[in-house]
């Protein structure tokens, strides 16, 4: 028994050994930095650029913009007919798409690998070439305020996060939504869109990645090729805000006309994702909600029948994360009913350390997920150029798993008691509109 053990852990850590990235990293002297890894198991490349701007980039009245110009950033180029971009891709065999956070915005390719120069092509000329014009403002404004109808105002619980933000921080600018307020876009001027473009899309705030079926020599050739002549950017000088620690429990009421049953929500403000503290946030919400067989869902939803729908998660990141609880009351039980339960589960991990069992479950799901993450060309593209532009740490791709498998059950007891208190967070009461009396 005692071999079988011993060749089941070696291959278990030969597998982890295999799962280790390669990448060559540098930067332009623009200041563009550039991360290459090169795999050529298959015939595919993901060109991808991560510039540093977010929501939290933005002025108070004119929220939205970042992720305006992660549309707006597809409306042509010089180079590039207005509409194109979207045919160019798919004509040639690939896809694309971006995304926006608070912290900053995303633009990726997947082509044939036949393809990597027509991939980079497209990126140096939405660095070099955008063109920004009222029309092309105007038309994104109309497909921005659809996705807010859709996604935001006319989906139940589509408020949920907003109004846990601005009751949450009171100086960051994570209190705003990442989509915005429409009618600050509605009153931006155009100059005030080409000076955004200005400020933050260049190179010297920007990663280009570059995964998957390539030569790393001739890629260095096509890299300075399209983006060396690119000329650098102002430094980006950022204004940092610290919020004033909560000491206690702040109440609040939010109204949403598209839901019948209510919610309520505690929310703490907890680290930065680059704090240890916050991947120790992450086990916690893992041990608490993650499946059918963790402790809130299992109490609440399924022995006690006390909620239609419970869960923990921890929203990190770059300055300030979230850990938000909630719950979805069923039948008789109250709003207050759910508080008390879930307060219960929190105090048990505050006062007795997790069972040796559920802390092998949870090193398991995060070796597990570790391991789906570095599973494609795209995830690693994606995790590259994250690791790189928020933590300082390209080489976390292989790394961070350490990190978590370090981290102790009295670590999980300990951050436990540092953040998940009730003096230290948010009581939200998320209502149906018919209550709004």
């Amino acid at each position: 028994m005692k071999n079988i053990i011993s060749l089941a852990t070696l291959i278990i850590v030969s597998f982890a050994s295999a799962q280790s990235v390669s990448f060559e990293e540098y930067t332009l002297s623009n200041g563009l930095h550039v991360i290459l890894h090169q795999d050529n198991t298959a015939p595919v490349v993901t060109t991808s650029v991560m510039y540093h701007v977010g929501a939290k980039d933005e002025q108070p009245n004119r929220t939205g913009f970042a992720h305006f110009f992660e549309h707006l950033l597809f409306e042509g180029t010089v180079n590039i007919e207005k509409g194109a971009w979207f045919s160019i891709v798919t004509e040639n065999g690939g896809s694309n798409n971006a995304n926006t956070t608070d912290d900053r915005t995303y633009y990726y390719e997947v082509f044939p690998s036949n393809n990597l120069e027509l991939g980079l092509w497209l990126e140096s000329e939405r660095m070099l070439h955008p063109i920004i014009e009222q029309d092309g403002v105007d038309t994104q404004n109309e497909v921005v305020k659809e996705e807010k109808r859709l996604r935001v105002d006319n989906q139940p619980y589509g408020k949920f996060l907003e109004n846990v933000k601005k009751h949450l921080f009171v100086k960051h600018p994570y209190r705003w939504t990442t989509i915005g307020e429409m009618e600050h876009l509605d009153a931006a001027t155009l100059d005030e869109f080409l000076a955004f473009n200005k400020k933050f899309y260049v190179p010297n705030n920007a990663v280009l990645v570059v995964a998957g079926d390539i030569e790393i020599d001739a890629t260095k050739k096509m890299v300075e090729n399209y983006f060396g002549g690119i000329p650098k950017g102002a430094d980006v000088i950022r204004q940092t805000y610290t919020e004033d620690p909560i000491t206690e429990t702040l109440s609040a009421k939010a109204y949403d006309s598209n839901i019948q049953i209510p919610a309520i929500v505690a929310a703490y403000r907890t680290p930065s994702f680059k704090d240890r503290d916050s991947r120790v946030l992450d086990m916690i919400s893992t041990y608490l909600s993650d499946g059918p067989s963790s402790k809130l869902y299992k109490k609440l939803v399924d022995e006690k029948k006390m909620a239609l729908q419970t869960g923990a998660f921890n929203i990190s990141q770059e300055d300030y994360s979230m850990y938000v609880v909630f719950g979805l009351p069923q039948g008789e039980f109250q709003l207050t009913d759910l508080v008390t339960e879930m307060d219960e589960e929190v105090a048990k991990i505050q006062k007795d350390l997790i069972s040796e069992r559920d802390y092998q479950k949870l090193l398991n799901k995060f070796e597990n997920g570790f391991v789906s993450s570095n599973a494609s060309i795209e995830g690693i593209a994606n995790s590259l150029a994250r690791y790189h532009m928020l933590y300082g740490d390209t080489d976390l791709i292989n790394t961070e798993i350490d990190i978590y498998r370090s981290i102790t059950r009295e670590e999980i007891r300990d951050v436990a008691n540092k953040y998940l208190n009730s003096n230290q967070r948010l009581v939200l009461e998320y209502l149906p509109e018919s209550e709004n009396n």
